[in-house]
């Protein structure tokens, strides 16, 4: 059965992309969402298998988001991604409870491989 995934990322072309790598390998894109506070929304409404999340969005950032879904559910799959390597906020998703991070500019290999080794 094919595994339902969210994705969260303030770019829609971002979302697009991604969208496009997961679908075409099997995965079902269950939504998206725009910003952090969509993306907690969206994941209570569609109970993901896994979320892939951007760090940098408006309204709530990816780790605000992925906290407060980790609230509700301690074991959400989330797979954050950020442009930005930046150190602190690759530990503290970690943290956090994020099971992997992908850095952008993707490439398909690397959102592939990261998704099957979190959900199979």
């Amino acid at each position: 059965m094919a595994k339902n995934i969210l994705i969260c990322d303030d770019a829609a072309f971002m979302r697009m992309m991604i969208k496009d790598i997961l679908t075409k390998n099997g995965y079902n894109v269950v939504g998206e969402a725009e910003n952090g506070l969509k993306a907690v929304e969206k994941y209570n409404e569609t109970k993901p298998d896994l979320v892939l999340m951007d760090i940098t969005m408006p309204e709530m950032d990816g780790i605000q988001a992925l906290k407060k879904i980790k609230e509700g559910d301690p074991g959400a799959m989330i797979i954050m991604c950020s442009a930005m390597g930046q150190q602190a906020m690759v530990i503290e998703s970690i943290q956090s409870g994020a099971k992997d991070f992908i850095v952008k500019p993707f490439q398909a290999d690397r959102v592939l491989e990261a998704v099957k080794k979190v959900v199979g």
